[in-house]
């Protein structure tokens, strides 16, 4: 199944395994179908490997810390961290195991997190987890699990170590964004992620002049899980009945999820037009169209995002923009615009290899790949705005909405 991101969600610092299908090994030399497979410029020398292997263990002074299973799994991570591309990885049999899709429900601290320039940096705490109640903050970076350092850390990795069962403990020491280091002991617990809520910060809706607005909507999706269709459909249709002037769509700290939920939600926003296009390596497009019918195709969007939404919060946000449905207000996105897809299980140890397939472009055909999407209007909530409770991206939404400016 297609997804919209690799992300994990850190408490269960679940990795939200994508999946499509890819075939590598050191000894294929055909695609699965029986063509050719590609080799670039040429093959790799994997001689080499096992020579280097047959130095090692006639001469390497420790034999007691060679492993052939933890050599395997260094060899693979080099082979496909030489692509410098974060969507194609290996997971270990032992991560895959415990990984699980964004059914909802799962057991952790509760954090999206993502890998940045190579740390672990958290992208978002869920709200109500306990990641958040002990101050877990978007955009940390985690030096450190039970004393251990993430220095050279991929996700699934810090999946293992930081994932656990409802009660247990661990122990993290984090860099805020304000270059603030902390620890933090946080016990783990059942996290319930409610995809779609209708909640803003602080409760109610309010404008600059702290006064009550009534007369437009607010819906924030946290991420595109399993759960959002069910969740959005009944707020939308509430927002039908309403009589609103317009509708805040908040995807600030959403960091991705199901690519099929994505496309459902950007339909009940549109009635025709392009969604979003795939292409694939050999430059062959596939374009998700947008379907009549949807439950909010008229009124005016103002849609929030930030540094921390990626992918199929991106999406959503290039495909109502593009087909003149919303206005992106905000910060410029993450940058994250490729189809992770897996292949069965490896045959020797039943690890998974994950691939970037294809890349994503906006209805206006503009990648969003490591460049992001520049908000129409541009608003930053600093720190003081933090620190005196303000959500100025939040004012100018509201503003927008009423002004048209």
């Amino acid at each position: 199944m297609s997804r919209a991101a690799k992300w994990a969600v850190a408490g269960a610092l679940v990795v939200m395994l994508a999946a499509v299908t890819f075939g590598l090994g050191v000894t294929f030399e055909r695609n699965r179908d029986g063509s050719e497979a590609s080799t670039g410029s040429g093959s790799p020398d994997f001689d080499t490997l096992y020579e280097i292997y047959g130095y090692l263990q006639r001469d390497y002074v420790d034999q007691s810390l060679i492993d052939p299973k933890a050599l395997t799994e260094a060899a693979i991570n080099g082979m496909v961290k030489s692509l410098a591309d974060t969507g194609t990885y290996y997971v270990d049999p032992t991560t895959y195991a415990v990984s699980v899709t964004p059914s909802g429900v799962f057991e952790g601290i509760g954090a999206n997190v993502t890998q940045q320039n190579g740390k672990i940096v958290i992208l978002s705490p869920i709200k109500g987890s306990p990641a958040e109640a002990a101050g877990v903050q978007a955009g940390d970076i985690i030096l450190e699990v039970d004393g251990e350092s993430t220095d050279g850390w991929n996700i699934d990795q810090a999946v293992t170590k930081i994932r656990g069962p409802k009660g247990s403990q661990v122990q993290l020491k984090l860099q805020h964004p304000n270059g603030d280091v902390v620890d933090l002991t946080i016990t783990r617990d059942a996290i319930q992620v409610d995809s779609v809520s209708n909640q803003p910060p602080g409760g109610t809706l309010k404008d600059a002049n702290g006064n009550d607005v009534t007369d437009l909507a607010y819906i924030q999706i946290r991420e595109f899980s399993a759960l959002t269709e069910s969740q959005l459909k009944p707020q939308l249709d509430a927002v039908a009945k309403g009589d609103y002037k317009g509708l805040i769509l908040d995807l600030r700290g959403n960091p991705g999820g199901l690519l099929d939920t994505v496309v459902q939600v950007a339909d009940e926003f549109l009635d025709k037009g392009t969604i979003l296009i795939e292409v694939d390596r050999d430059q062959s497009e596939k374009v998700y169209s947008a379907t009549s019918g949807g439950a909010a195709t008229t009124i005016p969007i103002a849609i929030l995002v930030n540094q921390y939404s990626a992918s199929g919060s991106e999406v959503l946000s290039a495909a109502l923009h593009d087909n003149g449905r919303a206005t992106i207000i905000g910060q410029k996105t993450f940058g994250k615009g490729t189809v992770n897809r897996s292949e069965p299980p490896l045959s020797n140890d039943q690890g998974v290899l994950f691939v970037t397939v294809a890349k994503w472009l906006t209805p206006n055909h503009v990648g969003i790949d490591k460049t992001g999407i520049t908000p129409d209007i541009q608003v930053t909530n600093s720190d003081q705005d933090v620190a005196a409770g303000r959500d100025t991206q939040l004012q100018r939404a509201i503003d927008f909405l009423h002004t048209g400016q």
